[in-house]
C-alpha cells in the first residue's frame, strides 16, 4: 500500500513518529509526507520554517513548494506535486487542513486528472457549529462529495461532518500519538528537592498555556477551598495570564504554593509531569466575542493528558470538548467552570491515595492501548485497509 500524507502539521519532526511507524508495520507499505517547502507558523512575524527531505526505509518526507506560508485553509501547492503523483501512483491520499481546505480540493483534482483512483481522505480538529458563505460552502460541498474516507480528532468533529452532509467512513483518533520512551513513570527526587517539594505534599499540575480558556483560575479557585490540605500547584508553560494568576493566588492567600516553571524544551516535560500527584485540564469553552452567540473555542483533545496517563500520573479534566472521551474510565470529570466541583474532585484524590494510584495505572494501561503512535498506527493503517 502506498499512502500519501500532506500537511503542513509534519514539517515538525516530533510529529512524524506515527506515519513513521506505519510504514514499519509491513514491508509492503510506503508512507510519502507531503509538507511545505516553506513555513511561518504563528503568523507572518514568526521565523520561517525551510524544510528539508528526509527518507528511512519505507518512510519519507518531501518538501514541495507552496503558495501561502502561513494560512492552513489558503495552503496549495506547486508544480512538483504532480510530478511526485505521479511517480508515487499512492492508494491514499490524506491531507490534513481540514474540510475546507484548498489543498484537499487540489490532490482530489489532480487525482482524477492523473487517473491515479487514489482513496481521498481527509483529517479535520475542527470541533466547533459553523455555517459557511459563498465560496466557501461550495469547496466544502465538493471537497466532501470526492471523500472516502475522513479522520476527525474527536468526536464533536465527526459529529459536525455529519451535520455537513458527510455519510462516508469515519474513524475519531488524534492527529498525534504519545512517545511511550519519552513519557513514562520515573520518579524525580532530585528535581523535587529543587523545587522545594515533600513527599508528604500533593502535587496538582498544570501543563499548557496560560490562557483563559484553559480554566487556571478557576483551578485556582478550587485549590483555594482547601487550605487545610498540604498541597502544592505547579504550573508549567507560559501566557498572557501569568501575572493575572499570581495577583489571584496572592490574594486568595496561596501564593506560597503556586510554582510556575516557564516554558522547557519537549523532552524535559516528563521530568516535570512525573512530579505530579495528578495533572488537571480544566478548559472552559468560550463564546465567540463577535457574536456572542456562536462557540468559539473548545478543548479539541487535550494531547497533555495522554502524556501524563504514559507518566501514570492521574488526570482530572472538565467536560469542555473531547476530554471526557479522551479521559474515560481512567480519570475523573467535572463540569467546566465548576470550582467547587473541581475542589471536591480534588479533595477526594488528596484523601485517598489508593483511589489515586489506582487512576493512575488505569490512565497507563489506556495510554498504551490507544495513543501510542503504534498504537494510533496501526488503527490508522486498519482505516485505510478498510477504504
Amino acid at each position: 500500500m502506498r499512502i500519501l500524507v500532506a500537511s503542513h502539521t509534519y514539517i515538525v519532526a516530533l510529529n512524524r513518529e506515527k506515519l513513521r511507524a506505519i510504514a514499519q508495520l509491513a514491508d509492503d507499505i510506503e508512507v510519502t509526507v507531503v509538507v511545505p517547502k516553506r513555513w511561518r507558523p504563528g503568523g507572518v512575524q514568526r521565523k520561517t520554517i525551510v524544510s528539508e527531505p528526509y527518507q528511512d526505509g519505507g518512510f519519507r518526507l518531501v518538501p514541495v513548494a507552496n503558495f501561502s506560508e502561513n494560512n492552513q485553509g489558503l495552503l496549495t501547492f506547486g508544480l512538483e506535486l504532480i510530478k511526485l503523483l505521479r511517480e508515487f501512483k499512492p492508494d491514499i491520499i490524506q491531507v490534513e487542513q481540514g474540510a475546507k481546505s484548498l489543498a484537499y480540493a487540489q490532490t482530489i483534482v489532480l487525482n482524477k486528472l492523473l487517473g491515479l483512483k487514489a482513496k481521498n481522505c481527509f483529517f479535520t480538529w475542527w470541533n466547533l457549529p459553523y455555517q459557511n458563505q459563498f465560496p466557501i460552502n461550495w469547496l466544502e460541498r465538493f471537497n466532501l462529495q470526492n471523500t472516502h474516507g475522513a479522520i476527525a480528532g474527536n468526536q464533536d468533529g465527526a459529529d459536525i461532518l455529519r451535520e455537513h452532509g458527510y455519510r462516508g467512513v469515519i474513524a475519531v483518533m488524534p492527529q498525534l500519538g504519545v512517545d511511550e520512551t519519552l513519557f513514562q513513570p520515573q520518579p524525580q527526587p532530585e528535581l523535587a528537592a529543587q523545587l522545594n517539594l515533600t513527599p508528604d505534599e500533593f502535587v496538582v499540575g498544570f501543563a499548557g498555556r496560560f490562557v483563559a480558556e484553559k480554566g487556571i483560575l478557576t483551578l485556582l479557585a478550587a485549590l483555594a477551598k482547601l487550605v487545610e490540605l498540604p498541597w502544592k500547584l505547579l504550573l508549567l508553560g507560559r501566557g498572557t495570564l501569568r501575572q493575572e494568576i499570581a495577583q489571584q493566588a496572592s490574594a486568595a492567600g496561596i501564593g506560597d504554593r503556586v510554582i510556575f516553571i516557564e516554558s522547557v524544551p519537549h523532552d524535559e516535560v516528563p521530568r516535570y509531569i512525573n512530579l505530579m500527584s495528578v495533572l488537571v485540564l480544566p478548559s472552559e469553552t468560550t463564546a465567540n466575542v463577535r457574536t456572542l452567540t456562536a462557540v468559539g473555542w473548545k478543548e479539541q483533545f487535550g494531547h497533555v493528558l495522554i502524556e501524563a496517563m504514559a507518566c501514570q500520573v492521574p488526570t482530572l479534566g472538565s467536560d469542555s470538548g473531547e476530554i471526557p472521551h479522551v479521559i474515560g474510565e481512567a480519570g475523573l470529570i467535572f463540569p467546566e467552570g465548576d470550582a467547587e466541583a473541581l475542589s471536591d474532585r480534588l479533595r477526594q484524590l488528596m484523601s485517598n491515595p489508593e483511589q489515586t494510584a489506582q487512576l493512575g495505572r488505569r490512565g497507563y494501561e489506556r495510554a498504551m492501548q490507544h495513543y501510542t503512535n503504534i498504537a494510533l498506527a496501526r488503527e490508522q493503517l486498519a482505516f485505510y485497509q478498510n477504504l
